[in-house]
This record gives C-alpha cells, structure tokens and sequence, in this order.
C-alpha cells in the first residue's frame, strides 16, 4: 500500500454540532470527501480517522475505512491537522503496511473536486516537496487591509499602500483549507504543511469555508449552483 488518504473528522464539532456528518443535500456532509476521494482512483486506501463511532459506522456505509478509534488527546478543539495525520499514519504501520504518500482530506469539503486531487498529486510528484495544497488568491490586496477603532476610524496595517493602486500591489494567497499531499516521512517527522510545502493556485468560487449556518447556506447555494453530485 502506498497512496493513502485520511479524513480527520472529529465529533465535537461546537459552532455547527456534528457538521462531519450533518445532511447535504440528503448526504452526510463526509460522504463528499469520500466519493470524491474514491473518485480520483488514487488511493489504495481512505481511511477516516474519528473519535467518533457514529462518524465510523457512516464513513464505512460510504466506502472509507475505520481501523482505529482517535484518542481523546488528538480530538479536543486544540489538535492539530499534522499530529492527527501523523497518529493515522503510525497506527497503520502497525501493520507492516508500505506507505509512502498520504493525502489529508478534510471532511467538510463540498466543492472538492477529484481533478484537484489529481492535478496536486502530479505536482507533488514533479516537485518532490515534502507537501503539496491548494491555495486561493485574497479578493482584495491584504497590503491595504486595516483595523477599526471603536469609534470607526481607520488604522492601516500597512500605512505606506494606503494609496497604492490595487492593480500595483502583489498578489497574496491562503490556504484554501481543502486538503494536503504529503510524504509519510515528513508527516511523521512533523514537518511543517505550509512553509514545507508548494501552492497550487485554484479560483477562489470553488472554495468555502463552513464554520456557521451562513456559511453552510452559501455552500449548498454554490453546490446546487455548480452541478455538482455525490456519484
């Protein structure tokens, strides 16, 4: 076995409770992740890594395996991606299992499309990065961004661009907080995701982030927008 994907998906999920497997569209909002996954045909193996046995029993109903349960350490508001991804990859090895690229898909991704899995694993490949992402550009240069005071007034963050032309000022980027490529070894050796990795560019109208109901509004408006499905 040498391609795996691992779904982090915890169950105590606060601002929208058990949005992991809450319904979209009539699907469990983690279903995406694994059909999208299943899609791409590039992994030996999904594997959804959950503290959670209803989150387990669903992710197994949808294809993905469930070899172990994550320990209450790993699964607090505080764990981070890397050391989840990392306990998923040693609880494997366990088994005298050969791994050597793991793709951490996150499971609230309904806009993922396997094409994006794809083309980033090509580009990991080429590369030989430690870990490979997608990235977005900011919609508005983060060089004029500023703070308001109580009162409304405006404090820039960077006072020399207040009156730059946006059309003069280099284009920034962010995680777009879908999914990472990366080698075993460098998830085990807690290398960084980011300053350890590369971008890959991907437009920004395939991209939301779910923390609040709003968020998950605008979401299935752009799913239904986009024509996407759960095949």
């Amino acid at each position: 076995m040498k391609k795996i994907a691992v779904i982090p998906a915890r169950g105590g999920s606060k601002r929208i409770p058990r949005k992991n497997i809450k319904p979209f569209y009539g699907v469990p909002m983690i279903a995406r992740a694994i059909e999208i996954a299943k899609k791409s045909e590039l992994f030996d193996q999904i594997i959804v890594s959950t503290d959670d046995v209803n989150i387990a029993e669903i992710s197994r109903d949808h294809g993905a395996h469930t070899p172990f349960i994550r320990p209450s350490c790993l699964s607090d508001d505080y764990a981070g991606t890397a050391p989840v991804i990392a306990h998923a990859i040693s609880e494997l090895m366990k088994s005298n299992l050969l791994i050597e690229d793991v793709c951490c898909i996150y499971p609230c991704v309904p806009l993922l499309m396997s094409q994006d899995l794809i083309l980033a694993y090509d580009i990991f490949l080429k590369s030989n990065s430690d870990f490979v992402f997608p990235v977005v550009e900011y919609s508005h240069p983060i060089q004029r961004s500023f703070r308001l005071g109580l009162d409304g007034a405006i404090d820039f963050l960077f006072p020399e661009h207040e009156m730059s032309r946006t059309q003069d000022l280099e284009p920034t980027y962010h995680d777009a907080g879908q999914f990472y490529w990366g080698k075993a070894k460098s998830w085990l050796s807690g290398k960084k995701m980011h300053s350890d990795g590369v971008g890959m560019v991907i437009p920004s109208w395939r991209v939301v982030d779910i923390d609040n109901e709003q968020d998950w509004q605008r979401a299935e408006s752009l799913y239904k927008a986009l024509k996407l499905d759960l095949v």
